[in-house]
């Protein structure tokens, strides 16, 4: 059940808002509910939006209607302003409605964005159109009252800017929005009938306390076309292949996940793994199968860099499954089938963060939070990766809370190394050096591994290795451990400002996720590791761990050091990573682990320059060989064994990837008929039924309401072959005598049609009276071979006579 300020009828809003009353309510359910006031700006916009929205039910006489205010999405800390629920003549409706104070704005510095006054400054913020479709989309796809396979309420969304006077070429109406506005329309100061009309088309029949009704008791679950779509996309991500020695804790997590979910008990998977044993390949592949069987499966890391980047790699929607450890408090309990918790040594002991306000902070601890929200919790663990105080997800605390929470607890190992040329030869010595472990590999030798290590002498030639292996095609970052500030504004001349200073080397830091206006090229913090721009900044450890390059270059600072006689010493007067500092006897063992973490970023190398001399002296002191050529690589695990090749994909388009399909601008849905909802001309029908998105051919133009389906059956194979792919618009306006058309009729036809749909040519013959023209008879007529396909005639006196859906643009094939 998702949390929400205000739930009641339309009369009831509309008296309240009169009486003056309506941001009062809201104030005390805030208040009651997360335990602190809401801020003056958020009253004061209450009381003015809510009003002005008020007046347009009342224009539009929506006083049969349900309405929640402040509806926070599932698993999410955003709240949609308003939702109004009713009926159409058929079914169940409801339509977000987001309320903005705007008055002005500018093109922002993305298609996508607008520039405008908010907050005290002027800022770049989403469109309000893509807010409101976002928000439609998410809950489409994660809230199972929208998507539910009998009777689910359709969802639209609006924005209304009641404060807004467009200008000429106003750029809240630029062309650049033009196609998201048809699914997500913006009204502004003078649209009141406009809206109240618009409000009216989808929810005029009422019987809105009812619809609200369901909302408010609809629980949270991704929908199926969404786990199907997340697994199609992990399965074809290149990326994301599982190899042979990872398979076998695959296949004991899925069975025995298969089996936990027979029973009433939760259970917790602890699956424990050194750097590079593919943790997070492993967990990625789960997801896909398990979002693939239809559980809703959740993938969560404590790390935004890499979420940020699983979700921009999956694209937009995949990307809903992808979120932080931190989003389950508000989760019910079992609402997550199976929750996949990479990186969990990265669990903090509470969900608080430095912005949570006193009167909101919760005693419930995080890892209570998780094991709370998922029926099955699957925990992967490297207790040496442990970079932060307040980061405490270890083995033993995983296996108390399964303990305290009476789950069955199942444990495993990986072992072999994926990374460092698949050297656990590397790995061991860096522990070995570090202190970190005990292991047997006290020595490095060049000539005895595949995986190459390097000391050089300076920053400069350090980043001209990086340079160069990135040069030749391979993925290279240059690290550093924490020694440098780290700007949080852009210097002078709107750049970054080069922090990390070594003699003449100077290099900024990669760029603060709250940064704006950031220069052409340069990446947030969340994406530097996989987006090229990063090569020219250095990373620090909070955007490194979790990714892994070719080659790495790590610079060595001198907060930790190693001291003749002494050993290793940390050296917090030199850190800049305050967290770290404050954590007293913990600092040699945090600043270890650090520096354990980016040495074994590398895939294929690993090159490092000290700054200080003794530490450079004592490492070198471990190694033999140094600057030879390594051994001859041996072949790494190879993939699984494959079914035989999918057949060519020969369909007359290209399949467009979600995560840059833009609808109707280029592409259009592509429809399977056998399961399609039904109204065509609802934009977001169209959007829900899609199964993909594709791209059309070049001579042709994009129009709104294009999709393209497959027709089977011969009943107009003189102009259609069976199986041919079809263009077709669900904008049907006009005259359709002699068109091809697609009919959807009430029962669901024979064998020959493509599920309730069926293709025919449209014949009518009108009669003039003294009315105007009327229908006498209208038929659906074949166009085959075949003698045996007769017309369909269509009764205009019955209620349930076929409906003309769409009718044909093209056929591509």
């Amino acid at each position: 059940m998702s949390t929400l300020l205000y739930a009641g009828t339309t009369p009831e809003f509309v008296q309240a808002t009169t009486h003056n009353a309506i941001a009062y309510r809201l104030a005390e359910a805030f208040e009651a509910h997360y335990r602190y006031a809401p801020s003056n700006a958020e009253f004061q916009s209450w009381q003015n939006s809510l009003r002005s929205f008020s007046d347009v039910l009342r224009t539009g006489d929506l006083m049969r209607q349900g309405i929640l205010l402040e509806y926070q999405l599932p698993l999410s800390s955003k709240r949609i302003d308003a939702i109004l629920t009713g009926r159409d003549a058929t079914r169940d409706r409801a339509v977000i409605v987001e309320l903005k104070q705007w008055s002005a704005s500018e093109l922002g510095s993305h298609d996508d964005l607008l520039r405008t006054w908010i907050g005290g400054n002027h800022r770049d913020v989403l469109h309000p159109a893509v807010q409101a479709n976002q928000y439609r989309r998410y809950l489409e796809d994660m809230h199972a009252v929208f998507h539910e396979e009998r009777e689910r309420v359709l969802l639209d969304a609006c924005a209304y800017l009641h404060n807004y006077r467009p200008v000429s070429a106003d750029p809240l109406f630029d062309v650049r929005s033009e196609a998201v506005r048809q699914l997500a329309p913006v009204f502004t100061a003078g649209d009141v009938p406009a809206l109240a009309a618009h409000l009216s088309h989808r929810l005029g029949a009422g019987d809105g306390e009812r619809v609200m009704d369901r909302l408010a008791k609809s629980r949270y679950r991704p929908a199926k076309k969404l786990l199907s779509h997340v697994s199609r996309v992990i399965r074809e991500e290149p990326a994301f292949v599982l190899l042979d020695e990872q398979q076998v804790i695959f296949s004991q997590v899925l069975a025995a996940v298969e089996t936990a979910t027979q029973d009433s008990r939760k259970h917790v998977f602890l699956v424990h793994g050194g750097p590079g044993t593919g943790k997070s390949v492993l967990a990625l592949n789960l997801l896909g199968a398990l979002a693939a069987k239809g559980c809703n499966a959740q993938h969560a890391t404590g790390s935004k860099a890499f979420t940020k980047t699983l979700q921009k790699i999956v694209g937009r929607q995949a990307g809903q499954q992808f979120r932080y450890f931190n989003n389950f408090g508000q989760a019910g309990r079992n609402d997550v089938d199976v929750l996949l918790c990479d990186e969990a040594h990265r669990i903090r002991s509470t969900s608080n963060h430095r912005y949570t306000k006193k009167d909101q902070l919760s005693d419930r601890s995080q890892i209570q939070e998780i094991i709370d929200a998922a029926r099955i919790a699957v925990f992967f663990v490297d207790d040496q990766q442990i970079v932060r105080p307040d980061e405490i997800g270890s083995s033993a605390l995983i296996r108390d809370a399964a303990a305290n929470n009476g789950c069955v607890l199942h444990e495993s190992t990986l072992e072999t190394q994926f990374r460092c040329a698949g050297s656990d030869g590397f790995v061991n010595w860096v522990d070995n050096t570090l202190e970190v472990r005990r292991t047997a590999n006290v020595l490095f030798d060049q000539t005895q591994e595949t995986f190459e290590f390097g000391i050089v002498d300076s920053p400069d030639a350090l980043d001209a290795l990086i340079r160069q292996k990135a040069g030749e095609g391979h993925s290279a970052r240059l690290v550093a451990g924490y020694c440098w500030s780290w700007s949080k504004e852009l210097g002078s001349d709107g750049q970054l400002i080069k922090d990390v200073r070594l003699g003449e080397f100077e290099r900024p830091w990669n760029a603060r996720s709250e940064m704006t206006g950031l220069p052409r090229g340069v990446p947030k913090a969340e994406f530097w590791a996989h987006d090229p721009g990063g090569m020219e900044q250095v990373g620090c450890i909070y955007t490194a761990q979790g990714f892994e390059f070719d080659y790495v270059g790590v610079i060595w600072g001198r907060d930790l050091r190693y001291e003749p006689g002494a050993g290793w010493v940390g050296d917090r007067t030199v850190s800049h990573d305050t967290p770290v500092k404050r954590s007293r006897d913990r600092f040699l063992d945090l600043v270890k682990n650090t520096y354990r973490v980016l040495l074994s970023r590398g895939m294929k190398g690993c090159y490092v320059y000290f700054e200080d001399p003794e530490t450079e002296k004592f490492v070198r002191s471990r190694t033999e060989h140094l600057g030879l050529q390594p051994k001859r690589s041996v072949p790494m695990p190879t993939k699984r064994a494959e079914a035989a090749p999918p057949p060519l994909d020969a369909r007359p388009f290209q399949v467009v990837r979600a995560s840059e399909a833009r609808p109707w601008e280029n592409a259009v849905p592509l429809l399977d008929l056998k399961i399609a909802a039904g109204d065509f001309g609802d934009a977001h029908m169209l959007e829900h039924d899609a199964v993909e998105w594709v791209a059309l051919p070049d001579h042709i133009r994009i129009a709104p309401g294009y999709f393209v389906a497959q027709v089977h059956g011969e009943s107009m194979n003189r102009r259609v072959p069976n199986g041919a792919w079809v263009l077709f618009s669900s904008d049907v306006r006009g005259s359709k005598q002699g068109r091809l058309v697609l009919a959807r009729r009430h029962d669901l036809g024979d064998p020959e049609d493509s599920g309730r749909y069926t293709l025919k040519v449209y014949d009518a013959t009108k009669a003039e009276t003294d009315d105007g023209p009327v229908y006498e008879r209208v038929w659906l007529k074949p166009d085959s071979s075949d003698p045996g396909f007769k017309p369909i005639p269509i009764d205009l006196d019955d209620d349930e006579r076929p409906v003309i859906a769409a009718w044909v643009v093209s056929v591509l094939v």
